[in-house]
């Protein structure tokens, strides 16, 4: 990584780590998480919709969205793009939509090509404490990043099944 990067010197005790072989290319793969009707269709746990209210998916840009539960509970998020570095990995910091958010945390997602045309994603989250983690973890974190990372390589799927229908 290089010197900009917040993943040199990384606090395991920190970390929370979520990995998915998807059927796709890592280009697809890259796509879905940059363009942004694309994310905004498959991003978060199962049974939340997004709402978004600004988004720019570009260095220093911001995606302020509202995940909408089922029940109409809303959770406000704000993620601010650090790094795109196309096709091989995206770093943002993710939060409450507040400047003052003690829980921002950092994320870096990878994209890494096997040769069959899959991509291995990796999901890596920086807590800004071990505290903070495990109150995350108790929150559910683990169970819905799995689910957001389900929605994605189902929406890949889609869209793989509508290229081959055209």
């Amino acid at each position: 990584m290089t010197a900009d990067s917040a993943w040199a010197a990384w606090p395991l005790d920190r970390e929370i780590v979520f990995a998915r072989v998807l059927d796709a290319p890592r280009e697809a793969v890259w796509e879905a998480w940059t363009d942004p009707d694309q994310l905004t269709a498959w991003f978060g746990p199962a049974g939340m919709t997004i709402e978004t209210r600004e988004i720019a998916i570009r260095p220093g840009g911001v995606w302020r969205f509202d995940m909408v539960a089922a029940d109409g509970t809303r959770y406000d998020n704000r993620m601010t793009f650090l790094i795109l570095d196309r096709p091989h990995r995206i770093e943002v910091e993710h939060g409450a939509d507040r400047d003052d958010d003690p829980g921002r945390f950092r994320m870096l997602v990878t994209f890494d090509a096997q040769g069959d045309g899959r991509t291995v994603l990796t999901l890596r989250q920086m807590h800004p404490s071990a505290a903070q983690r495990a109150a995350t973890i108790g929150f559910g974190a683990v169970e819905y990043g799995g689910q957001t990372l389900d929605k994605l390589a189902a929406h890949l799927a889609d869209r793989k099944a509508e290229a081959a229908a055209r």
